[in-house]
């Protein structure tokens, strides 16, 4: 018995060793990470018109790079819809996820893949022309909706109108494009998706302002990148990136003071930035790795800001993706 256990425990080593020997090799091999992201929604993912990528979602491909390859542009960026994303993560196609995907149970102990933590906090809402002097979603009975496929926004709708007792027809499309033509087409009543989405979707409206956004939210949508199972060291450096992000945010470090933050005496400034510590040892990466990143990219709320804040065309507030000491849910265990 003593030597089967033994037997067992040498094989569980090889299995963890050929699991450690995976994503993080293949990626420095190739010399650039490859990024499945929306295949066009303004503030998370989007190629300007010179083919650039830019959004909340791209920037933590970006800092991901920064952190495993020192390089934040070295990124291949493959634009999925939603029925797309999970079987091209499944099949390698890609090495994470970064694609306002909602974790959820299902795909969470379904799909073989790892959530890294949330990086937006969103809730499903509804969007309605002004003409229609609709003031609430519970005067929604009978509504013609239009909803991208493949996504949780089905299951949603569904559970919300059946609670409340009121009726509706769907008519799905595969691409946010679709849904955002059909419902300027008039094709539907109501468009729903992500709060962030309907922002998003009216910033690319000739007459934004005939639109409105009602105030309730009938779900929770954490939105969170996403990585293959079975390989710890990848999840766990997809995870850390993005705890780095939060925590530069809480300490104060920003792309512009990333350097002078080096000479820092707070001890876990210093772990975070790799003068102190193995924190990049542990996880295979070099000691600064994520002082490449936050140099590089930034912090959360730099990200946040730039992507889809106040100064933006979508003029999101920091709400719920503050951090957890001014009153938000975003939160990062410790580096220690």
């Amino acid at each position: 018995m003593k030597r089967l256990l033994k037997l067992s425990a040498v094989a569980a080593l090889a299995v963890t060793t050929l699991s450690m020997a995976g994503t993080l090799d293949d990626v420095k091999k190739a010399g650039v990470l490859k990024c499945g992201v929306n295949t066009g929604l303004p503030g998370f993912s989007e190629a300007d018109s010179k083919g650039a990528w830019r959004g909340l979602d791209v920037d933590y491909c970006r800092a991901l790079a920064a952190a495993v390859l020192g390089d934040a542009s070295k990124v291949k960026y493959t634009p999925l819809n939603a029925k797309e994303r999970f079987t091209a993560l499944q099949s390698g196609e890609i090495d994470v996820l970064s694609r306002n995907t909602t974790n959820t149970e299902t795909r969470d102990t379904t799909l073989g893949i790892n959530f890294a933590g949330v990086m937006y906090y969103d809730g499903q809402g509804f969007m309605v022309p002004k003409s229609l002097g609709i003031k609430s979603a519970k005067e929604l009975d009978g509504a013609t909706v239009c909803i991208q496929a493949g996504t949780t926004t089905e299951l949603n709708l569904a559970d919300y109108f059946r609670s409340n007792k009121m009726k509706f027809k769907a008519i799905t499309f595969d691409t946010n494009d679709q849904v955002d033509k059909a419902f300027l087409a008039g094709r539907c009543d109501i468009l729903t998706t992500d709060q962030s989405g309907l922002y998003a979707a009216r910033t690319k409206f000739k007459n934004p302002e005939k639109f409105v956004i009602l105030p309730e939210i009938i779900s929770k949508e954490p939105l969170a990148p996403a990585v293959r199972q079975g390989d710890d060291q990848w999840f766990n450096i997809a995870k850390w990136t993005r705890n780095a992000l939060l925590t530069a945010e809480e300490k104060g470090i920003t792309s512009a003071n990333a350097d002078e933050m080096k000479k820092s005496n707070d001890p876990e400034t210093k772990r975070l930035m790799g003068v102190e510590g193995t924190m990049g040892k542990n996880l295979g990466l070099d000691a600064d790795a994520f002082y490449r990143a936050i140099k590089q990219v930034g912090n959360y709320g730099e990200i946040f800001e730039r992507n889809v804040g106040a100064n933006t065309p979508l003029k999101i507030s920091r709400g719920l993706n503050a951090l957890w000491n001014k009153g938000g849910m975003q939160y990062s265990p410790p580096f220690r």
